[in-house]
């Protein structure tokens, strides 16, 4: 399914959109309702998980495809400002940031010498192995995070 980083980015871009969808939603009918607040936390879950796994995503397109620090602070602090992630897409996607395969295979280019470059390929090369182990540490980080609770206190 995401051959391609690509589609693996776009997918969570659109994926972080409709997040900050459903929580401005679950907000809205908090706010003229008596009944709404049932929805915003479950919406926030919701949004905070995307908001991890479009994080994880950010970084492991950016290190395959090597980018500059630029591109990938803007790409991460996208998810915080509703729907930015998509014109974010569209800008790395015309610059070409998101073009190309996965990196599988060494080349003539000496940073791939180097130890989380070969990890990269190696984890690459087993993606249940790396998606196992990205959901596992979103999870952990998403429960951190609901231990020290929402944004602002209660």
């Amino acid at each position: 399914m995401f051959r391609r980083p690509l589609t693996l980015f776009r997918t969570f871009a659109v994926a972080e959109a409709i997040s900050w969808t459903l929580l401005i939603a679950a907000l809205i009918v908090r706010a003229v309702t008596d009944d709404g607040s049932f929805f915003v936390p479950v919406a926030g879950g919701i949004h905070g998980f995307v908001f991890l796994c479009y994080g994880a995503t950010s970084i492991l397109v950016a290190k395959n495809n090597r980018w500059r620090p630029w591109p990938t602070a803007v790409a991460l602090v996208s998810a915080v400002i509703p729907y930015a992630t998509i014109p974010v897409e569209v800008w790395l996607h015309r610059t070409g940031r998101l073009g190309g395969q996965w990196r599988l295979e060494a080349t003539d280019d000496p940073r791939d010498g180097a130890w989380h470059d070969r990890l990269l390929r190696w984890f690459l090369g087993r993606p249940w192995v790396l998606v196992i182990l990205l959901a596992a540490a979103v999870v952990v980080i998403f429960v951190v995070l609901l231990i020290i609770g929402p944004p602002g206190g209660r």
